[in-house]
């Protein structure tokens, strides 16, 4: 795809939902006949109507990458509902806003595009988590539907498992950020930019073109 910053492979099925480590935990805990179960009933690899929705509604989620050491990194994702798309029964897509310039889940994906995407209501406990692989799209066509979207990441869903809600605390969304782009809104800098230690290393406007993977 033009556009598109890295090329990876045909995405691959995920072997299995458990591996050596998960069953000697289950056999420990005498689960493995439950966690069984709860994948056969539980997971799937195409969106319903009720995933589209949530994921649809959803201000916000947590993106897991790793490095191709294999360092771990857990990354907040917010925007305005509706921010994250649902393309079709295996894929989603949604933009990267202007962050601090590190690019760590971004750098993750490009040289490592495994992704897990937890995704959270804390007002009406509920939780869903996806896997898959993600690629980046510094000239893609949703970019014109989302204002102050630097990238598009689309995500071709492997494993698709509502979780347990158990544990999730019931809070009330207050308001949405002043800082999440939407139509009509020119989001403030956020006051680390104005610090003397940070102001003569931020970066210029970048001019187009892909960068080098």
């Amino acid at each position: 795809m033009k556009g598109q910053f890295m090329k990876t492979d045909p995405p691959c099925e995920i072997p299995g939902a458990y591996h050596a480590g998960s069953r000697q935990m289950q056999d420990h805990f005498d689960s493995r006949r439950i966690a069984d179960r709860l994948e056969d009933v539980n997971a799937r690899a195409t969106f319903t109507e009720s995933d589209r929705a949530f994921i649809g509604a959803a201000s916000m989620f947590f993106l897991a990458t790793a490095s191709q050491e294999g360092w771990p990194e857990c990354s907040y994702k917010g925007g305005l509902p509706g921010f994250v798309r649902v393309t079709d029964e295996r894929s989603l897509a949604f933009p990267d806003y202007d962050g601090n310039g590190m690019f760590r889940s971004l750098g993750n994906i490009s040289v490592s595009p495994h992704v897990g995407l937890l995704f959270v209501n804390f007002e009406r406990p509920s939780r869903l988590r996806l896997n898959g692989v993600a690629s980046l799209h510094l000239t893609d066509p949703l970019l014109e539907e989302h204002p102050g979207a630097q990238c598009i990441v689309r995500v071709r869903v492997e494993r698709i498992f509502p979780n347990c809600p158990r544990y999730i605390h019931t809070m009330q969304l207050v308001q949405h950020s002043v800082y999440a782009p939407g139509p009509g809104h020119t989001p403030p800098e956020p006051d680390w930019k104005r610090r003397t230690e940070f102001s003569d290393a931020l970066p210029k406007r970048p001019t187009g073109g892909i960068p080098e993977p």
